[in-house]
């Protein structure tokens, strides 16, 4: 007879592990963002890109309830929805609050060390929930000429959409794994100066990323461009 204690201790343990993370992942975390082993506060104005040209540096707002559907319709739903004021045109610092529903939320400046940006660990190294939640984003990449026939190359974990200076670009959905170029936008023309990038992320469990860079016409990735967070003012 095959004997079911050590099955019941192995599932009371792995319960109590999953609770603990879970009750932590809503608990503040020594360190806040710099603990976190793939996101740091940036502490220069700007950043180039680098050899693969992903984008690097963003303001993510801390995460808002959302209701954890990823399939198409309700990611574009989420997508349309009023959560905050100006939400498709404010250029926000870091630190500045939005009030969505009566509760505060902070947009936060984050650097990836990583190709992705990986919105779990900001959510969990903030205390804030990393289920059933949406993440916006936004970033400002530089250009020193205009350049023509320009893709936005995306992918995330899970439904996203994303928006260059302003028009909606690209979007994939359903609970998928974050690859990298998994989605590519029609052709873009990246001003010279500085062109506004957006996202919105839908999360409903699990862990949660994203990764964008730009790719030329050849599909090769564009990387004599600049990230910077100094001009998110009131331009």
């Amino acid at each position: 007879m095959i004997s079911l204690r050590p099955f019941l201790s192995f599932t009371f343990a792995a319960l109590v592990v999953f609770s603990s993370a879970a009750w932590a992942a809503d608990a503040p975390q020594p360190g806040g963002l710099d603990a976190s082993p793939s996101l740091k506060t940036p502490t220069t104005p700007s950043a180039k890109l680098g050899p693969k040209g992903f984008l690097s540096r963003w303001l993510v707002l801390e995460p808002i309830p959302g209701d954890g559907r990823v399939v198409d319709s309700a990611v574009q739903a989420a997508a349309r929805k009023e959560y905050f004021p100006d939400q498709f045109s404010v250029l926000p610092r870091a630190g500045d609050k939005v009030t969505v529903n009566g509760a505060d939320y902070i947009w936060r400046a984050v650097d990836s060390n990583r190709h992705n940006v990986n919105l779990y660990h900001f959510a969990y190294f903030l205390g804030k929930p990393t289920s059933n939640v949406v993440f916006w984003g936004v970033t400002i990449v530089e250009s020193p000429e205009e350049i023509s026939g320009v893709r936005l190359a995306v992918g995330s974990n899970a439904g996203s959409v994303w928006w260059v200076n302003g028009q909606e670009a690209v979007g994939i959905y359903g609970d998928r794994q974050t690859s990298i170029d998994d989605g590519i936008s029609h052709k873009l023309t990246l001003r010279k100066g500085p062109n506004i990038v957006r996202f919105i992320v839908v999360q409903n469990a699990g862990m949660v990323d994203c990764c964008a860079r730009l790719l030329d016409a050849t599909d090769q990735p564009l990387t004599g461009l600049t990230q910077t967070l100094t001009a998110f003012a009131n331009r």
